[in-house]
Formats: structure tokens, C-alpha cells, sequence
């Protein structure tokens, strides 16, 4: 099995380091939607989507004005995921099975660029999108994104525990050991998923937690993301708490769901993310770069 790490959609948000918690208030952050691909057994499984192809070329439909204007997505066509798919030499068919850690625009809105996959997805978030009422609400849930009518499959917060983590569950008939990892707070239905990597695991926590310093000891949170954070929580108390659980595990555990890293000269917008990353899981907001070795997993 082989896992390919993605930037599914860069985004330049203004702010500086009351963003990344360093550099000039003038600056821009840069960012990543970090997905992961899979190749498991007889077909792909992609972790997460980004941006997708319908995003980039008719962005009104699926994001609004006022979510672009503060994330400044760069809305690059080889940034999506289908592009990436297609440049390994597969095909959009060839990807069995997406697992998204939650429904927020910027978690799944490739969805569409893979009609044949099945979706899983905690059933709490799906009828949290289906009932999305408020402004907020349809903003991070826009339904242009999963319109087309998915496969999805859905699935109920009960297992097994797994490194002190519970009711975690396997994913029947998905050809690799992925496992849902029920992360609430962010949204109702947020969940990180834990793919096998080797002899250990590797989890994507998603939108678990906003800025890597908020894995220290002492915990903290530049103020523009933590007013972000606060902002989207649906759950303040279980956010918290599935904090706590993840600075347990050790620092190379975690994956980000929106990997920050500083602008490279020269670099390609479209260029996927190279392996590495930051030891941060955030939303539409950046942190420093920070790089760590390629295989972050644990036994």
C-alpha cells in the first residue's frame, strides 16, 4: 500500500502573524488542503477532497464571495484532486471509496470530480449539511458541492477503542485498514481518519485543531485563527477535549488537514505538496511551515 500526501487547494489569506503567529501583519499566509490518496488492493482511496474542478471553473456556485475574500483560495485546476489522479496516470473511476473527515467547502468539493466513488462520512455531519439553515451554516456546507447525488455510506460513532480513542471503526469493504476516528467539535459530525502505514498508522485529524502550537504542553492559538476556531465550533467542550486526547499522541502522529508552508520562489501553483508537512491541523487560516520528516506514523 502506498499513501501519497496531495495540495488539493492553496489559499493566501491576509493577516500575517496574527494568522501564523510570525512575520509582518502585512504578510500572507499560504496554505494547503492536505488530502491524502491511497493506493489499497484493487482501486484508490482518497482522503478528503479540496477544491474541485466545478470550484475552480465556476466558483459563485459553491463558494461564497465573503469565504473567498477572507481565505483568497488560489483556485488552481491541477491543484484538484482529479488533475493530481489523472497526472499519476489513473482515473477518476479508479478511486473507489473517498473518506471525509467532515463536509466543510474546502474538505469536499471534489466530490463531484468522482461521481462513481462511495462517501463515507459520520451520519451526524451528513444530515448536519442536509439541514444547514443558518448563513454560516450553507456557507460551509453548500450543497453545489454534493448535488449530483453520492454514494454515500454512512456511519454511526461506535467501535472500538485505539490509542486511547473510542468508538472507532474499520470501513467494511474499503480494500485498506482505514479507520474512522470520531474528532467532534469542529462540526457534529467531524471525524479524523487513520490509515495503516506499514507496521504503524498515520491519522488526519482534519480541522481538529487550528495551529500546531495548540499541541504543546501550554497551549496556544494566533488570535485570528483562534477567533476562527470559535467561530465555526458547533461543540466548544468536545473540541477541547478531543484536543487533550490528540496532544497525547506522539508529535509525529498528526497530519494537517490544511498544510501551511512559506511561499517557495519559483514554485508551481499547480505542483502537488512534496511528503512532509507541518505538525498542525487547520482551517482557512495559516501557520508557519515547519518540516518534518516524510512517513509520520506511530506504533
Amino acid at each position: 500500500m502506498r499513501i501519497h500526501h496531495l495540495n488539493c487547494g492553496t489559499m493566501r489569506p491576509y493577516g500575517g502573524r496574527l494568522v501564523s503567529g510570525t512575520g509582518s501583519l502585512l504578510a500572507t499566509a499560504e496554505m494547503i488542503c492536505h488530502c491524502l490518496l491511497v493506493e489499497a488492493g484493487h482501486g484508490l482511496v482518497l482522503v478528503d477532497t479540496g477544491y474541485g474542478t466545478d470550484d475552480v471553473r465556476n466558483p459563485d456556485a459553491s463558494l461564497t464571495r465573503s469565504f473567498r475574500r477572507m481565505a483568497r483560495p488560489v483556485l488552481a485546476e491541477p491543484e484538484t484532486a482529479l488533475r493530481q489522479v489523472e497526472h499519476m496516470g489513473f482515473r477518476a473511476e479508479d478511486v473507489r471509496d473517498i473518506v471525509l473527515t467532515h463536509l466543510d467547502l474546502d474538505h469536499a468539493g471534489g466530490l463531484r470530480d468522482f461521481p462513481d466513488a462511495r462517501v463515507h462520512v459520520l451520519r451526524s455531519e451528513l444530515e448536519a449539511a442536509r439541514a444547514a439553515r443558518t448563513s454560516v451554516e450553507r456557507t460551509r456546507y453548500p450543497r453545489a458541492q454534493w448535488a449530483h447525488g453520492p454514494q454515500w455510506v454512512t456511519h454511526d460513532p461506535r467501535g472500538d477503542d485505539w490509542f486511547g480513542f473510542t468508538a472507532v471503526r474499520e470501513l467494511p469493504g474499503v480494500a485498506a485498514d482505514i479507520r474512522l476516528v470520531p474528532l467532534t467539535g469542529h462540526t457534529v459530525g467531524h471525524t479524523g481518519v487513520a490509515v495503516r502505514d506499514g507496521d504503524g498508522w498515520l491519522l488526519h485529524a482534519g480541522d481538529a485543531y487550528f495551529h500546531h502550537d495548540e499541541m504543546h504542553t501550554a497551549p496556544s492559538c494566533p488570535p485570528a485563527l483562534r477567533y476562527m476556531q470559535t467561530r465555526m465550533e458547533t461543540a466548544r467542550g468536545l473540541r477541547l477535549a478531543n484536543q487533550d486526547r490528540l496532544r497525547e499522541l506522539p508529535a509525529r502522529t498528526r497530519r494537517p488537514g490544511h498544510r501551511v508552508q512559506r511561499p517557495r520562489p519559483g514554485g508551481a501553483a499547480g505542483a502537488p505538496a512534496r511528503p512532509g508537512g507541518v505538525a498542525a491541523m487547520i482551517t482557512t487560516s495559516g501557520v508557519e511551515a515547519t518540516d518534518l520528516p516524510p512517513r509520520h506514523h506511530f506504533r
